[in-house]
């Protein structure tokens, strides 16, 4: 008894020096994923007004200290806890790696992201430097930073229970992981501006397949109006990040070869987004900030219908709104207003979204119950 007596205490201290350490890590990873996007950000602004340039641009070398901050975050938990012999619930055993299912997927999830980069440099070896966020190597990299955000929200469950602390991380997280889906839509504009038709609309159908991921989660874990303050929060940050490409810009004064890659190839996406920017009359490879703001009311109206309780109802008239206001606002801009497409195109094109919000929110709704905390496994906690 007295052995035993004599033990407890230290057992508990380890309990809570773990918990201490997870908790730290959480937060480490989520400022060096805020790093990366802004590094994101600035890199497509500056391929966009500069040009190709070499690896060893500001905006990569931002970009790439935010992913390997959060490897080297990722990976050295997941090392911790193999070697400590793993969190006392909810371990599980992958690749002779032991720790909780948070601390696995954002690892593993970094681990694609870190794959991508030599593939990415092969793939320019062969194919040349042309910026695409489309190309495979690419949508590798950005569908690991996918799964390490949702590696994100399942932490949060494990580290901290309901309450502000919860619901804080998981904001951060949400947002993230919707700025990160959202990558893998943007270059749709692109498609509108050289197909027109029903392809007038491929930005909304897409991102109807695409962001229920983040939207369905975050509303089942978070709450119901989660969704709209990660909107929030993606457009904040996302001027923060077009303040610190624009004092990058205006520190290094890089120069500009666009011209001559413009003459060169004029049909490449570079191209194209330049010839759209100044037909707008805005600047050139900016994207986030205000611009989000054509999914506010899709979003509102998501958050209203209660994706906790109704997930495919809310991302169908998510989809339909999207429809909306994406064809109202690129029917006002100078450069796509030309294109608007008939009547005819357009219920074509809602009803192919409303099939996506469908997919988009089935897979969502399967998505959230796999990130809910397991009760009968409090890990950390």
């Amino acid at each position: 008894m007295a052995i035993a007596a004599g033990r407890a205490p230290l057992a508990s201290d380890a309990a809570s020096d773990r918990l201490a350490l997870h908790r730290a890590a959480l937060w480490t990873l989520l400022a060096a994923k805020l790093v990366t996007g802004w590094g994101v950000q600035w890199d497509i602004q500056w391929h966009v007004l500069i040009g190709r340039d070499t690896f060893w641009i500001a905006p990569h070398l931002m970009t790439y200290a935010g992913v390997t901050l959060a490897g080297l975050i990722s990976f050295g938990l997941l090392g911790w806890d193999t070697v400590r012999g793993g969190p006392p619930a909810g371990a599980v055993r992958i690749a002779g790696l032991i720790s909780t299912r948070g601390v696995h997927l954002a690892a593993w999830g970094m681990a694609l992201t870190v794959l991508a980069a030599p593939i990415d440099d092969l793939w320019h070896r062969l194919f040349g430097l042309d910026v695409t966020l489309w190309s495979p190597p690419h949508l590798l990299g950005i569908a690991g930073g996918v799964v390490n955000s949702w590696g994100i929200l399942l932490l949060a469950g494990e580290l901290y229970p309901p309450g502000p602390w919860r619901l804080a991380a998981l904001t951060l997280g949400g947002a993230s992981l919707y700025r990160g889906l959202y990558l893998t839509v943007e270059p749709a504009t692109l498609t509108a501006y050289t197909r027109g038709g029903v392809f007038f609309f491929a930005w909304a159908i897409l991102s109807a397949l695409v962001l229920p991921a983040a939207l369905v989660p975050l509303s089942r874990l978070a709450g119901r109006w989660a969704p709209l303050a990660v909107l929030a929060l993606v457009i904040i940050t996302g001027l923060i990040g077009m303040e610190i490409a624009r004092i990058g810009f205006q520190t290094l004064q890089p120069v500009s070869v666009i011209e001559e890659e413009i003459a060169r190839e004029p049909g490449s996406p570079i191209a194209l987004a330049t010839a759209i920017a100044r037909k707008n009359g805005s600047a050139p490879g900016q994207v986030g900030g205000l611009l989000h703001l054509v999914s506010a009311l899709p979003i509102l109206l998501f958050c209203l219908i209660d994706a906790r309780r109704r997930p495919l109802s809310a991302a169908m008239v998510y989809a339909a709104t999207l429809c909306l206001t994406t064809g109202w606002t690129l029917g006002r801009a100078p450069a796509f207003a030309p294109l608007v497409p008939g009547a005819a195109d357009a219920a074509m094109a809602v009803l192919l979204a409303l099939g996506a919000a469908l997919a988009g929110g089935y897979l969502a709704l399967r998505l959230a119950d796999a990130l809910a905390p397991d009760a009968a496994a409090p890990a950390l906690r």
